[in-house]
């Protein structure tokens, strides 16, 4: 047996202090690449450390073909494990294991993507050149799905790497995920195509990976308190917001280069204006009453969102009573989330911020959580009982948190299918459930991948003005 590695130590920053580290290693094996990259971070919510941990491999052959993949996800609950094998039909056999149980399901390998090795040698293949653009078709692990990718080689640059400064060619990464427009990343790679530094934007702030010794890699980290990001400024204190007909949010990107992809739902729509601002107009939209459930329609999407997943388990059995619980004897799906939303309201007894994302079995079975842990474990009851659900992040106003007032704060919630209109739910606000102070930035099934629509969207814009319509 030949073996050949590497492996490589990042620090983590951002806004000027060190919160975690990621180790890269690529091993060639009798054939075979597996690469893996460990990421590890803590940072602070309201004062609860939140410790966020994953682990990514891949394994290729070495012209870079998909043979299978691992992750591990560890954000703060409990521990899931993600593992898949690529037979050569294309047929992906996927296991996912969380709280002792085992699920087992199979799909298709998306046509043409790649994973860590495969684009390796794409880039191999491109080269360097200042100015040259392609494009790629990236599998995600952590995801379980392709991403389309646009890639643009830079110029040359001096780059201080924590006091050592290397010159190395800047590659531009614009990942186009559904529903979030295009999140560009930058970064920095020397001659053998190895990454010294990268840049990518969250919620407003840039979180850098650069190169070092291990030492300092893993040496002591800061504290970074999240809080003040999660929320942006009410031009005005806004009374009685969630007793009004409809609200009409201006809001105004805050640099040139900043992009505002809205989505658009029954609750919401969205307005485009100059420069890059919308208006973003909420309604709550009524539940249609005698709509009997399980929903027995045939559009797609809506079909999906009565689907378990490996973050909604609304197959698990403990789902499936808790579900039935809350709905009781109703037939009427109006009132039957209705039910839901309160029961989960109740169910959930500690409300802790130091939960990074849990799923719902996780939520389910330790009954702690925030508001995504509220959503997840809603959006499941709801799927479990035949009713579609979905998972929506963004905005909600609250008048005082954590030493704020009147402020937007980043929250999550589900949106129901009922008659045929997606109708909103907010568990962690019940009674008042959801209202016309919310403000959706992004639309999915719960993976943690889904809030990318809105860390990408969170921290670039400011609400210029809120006029509300009684």
């Amino acid at each position: 047996m030949s073996v050949l590695g590497e492996t490589e130590y990042f620090a983590v920053f951002t806004e000027g202090k060190k919160i975690g580290h990621a180790i890269h290693s690529r091993a060639v094996t009798d054939g075979k690449v597996t690469t893996t990259e460990k990421v590890s971070m803590q940072v602070s919510r309201a004062d609860a450390p939140v410790s966020m941990n994953t682990m990514e491999t891949s394994i290729e052959t070495t012209d870079g073909k998909p043979l299978g993949f691992e992750v591990v996800q560890d954000f703060g609950l409990m521990t899931m494990n993600v593992s898949g094998t690529v037979n050569e039909q294309g047929t992906v056999n996927m296991t996912v294991t969380s709280m002792g149980r085992t699920q087992k399901n199979t799909f298709e390998w998306p046509n043409g993507a790649v994973m860590a090795e495969g684009l390796r040698l794409l880039s191999l293949k491109k080269g360097l050149k200042d100015g040259l653009e392609y494009s790629a078709k990236l599998f995600s692990p952590g995801g379980t799905r392709a991403i389309e990718a646009e890639i643009h080689i830079g110029p040359k640059r001096n780059i201080d790497l924590l006091g050592r400064v290397v010159t190395l060619t800047e590659v531009g990464t614009t990942l186009k995920l559904q529903r979030a427009g295009g999140i560009v990343s930058r970064s920095y790679i020397d001659g053998d195509l190895r990454i010294q530094k990268s840049i990518a934007p969250v919620m407003g702030m840039q979180i850098e990976m650069i190169a070092c010794a291990k030492e300092f890699a893993l040496g002591e980290n800061d504290v970074l308190e999240l809080v003040d990001k999660m929320f942006i400024a009410s031009p005005e204190p806004l009374e009685n917001i969630e007793s009004a007909k409809s609200v009409n949010y201006h809001l105004r990107p805050t640099s040139q280069a900043a992009s505002l992809t809205i989505p658009s739902t029954d609750n919401q729509s969205v307005q485009q204006l100059g420069e890059g601002g919308v208006i973003v107009t909420v309604r709550s939209v009524a539940a249609s009453a005698g709509v009997e459930f399980p929903y027995k329609g045939r559009d797609s999407g809506v079909l999906e969102a009565m689907e378990p997943t490996r973050f909604l388990q609304s197959d698990r059995r403990e789902i499936i009573e808790l579900a039935n619980r809350a709905v009781g004897d109703t037939k009427d799906a109006a009132e039957a989330v209705k039910r839901i939303e309160a029961f989960v309201s109740e169910y959930i007894e500690d409300r802790s911020l130091s939960v990074g994302y849990a799923s719902a079995a996780e939520v389910a079975a330790s009954r702690v959580g925030d508001c995504s842990e509220f959503a997840v474990l809603a959006a499941s009851m709801c799927r479990a009982v035949g009713i579609p659900a979905r998972i929506v992040s963004g905005l909600v106003y609250v008048e005082s948190f954590a030493g704020r007032d009147n402020m937007f704060g980043g929250h999550a919630w589900v949106e129901a299918y009922v008659g045929d209109k997606w109708i909103g739910l907010d568990a962690t606000r019940s009674p008042k459930g959801f209202s016309p102070g919310h403000i959706a930035l992004a639309i999915g099934n719960g993976e943690p991948v889904d809030f990318f629509g809105m860390v990408s969207t969170l921290g670039y814009f400011k609400i210029e003005k809120v006029i509300i319509e009684e």
